[in-house]
């Protein structure tokens, strides 16, 4: 599979449960820590939860196993590590707070027609 699959099905899948901001960075010319970042928030802890138990068994069955998963019990940022991918969900003072999009300025901003 291409690079661009995994990010495009990501994203689709948080797309289909409601995630606030998706923000598809490619950090392939960066980092080696992976080939795209998805940051997103969530509207609650419940709703933050749902989006990365649904990431997590939807990427499964699309074939991208789940290497590495931290912040669950807490819910305010969830971190799933697929390799190529690493997906951070949000709860929106957090991710205000953390602002990885302007830590990861360096990679390139991705939109949804560019996954395509």
């Amino acid at each position: 599979m291409e690079k661009r699959t995994i990010a495009d099905i990501a994203y689709g899948i948080l797309e289909d449960k409601k995630a606030r901001d998706i923000e598809v960075i490619d950090i392939s010319e960066v980092s080696i820590l992976a080939d795209y970042f998805i940051i997103c928030s969530g509207t609650s802890t419940t709703h933050i939860k749902t989006l990365a138990d649904e990431l997590e068994q939807k990427m499964g069955e699309a074939g991208y196993n789940l290497i590495h998963k931290e912040g669950y019990q807490s819910a305010r940022w969830i971190l799933l590590d697929f390799g190529e991918l690493v997906v951070h969900i949000f709860n929106e003072e957090d991710r205000d707070f953390y602002n990885l999009e302007r830590l990861w300025s360096d990679g390139r901003i991705r939109t949804p027609d560019d996954l395509e």
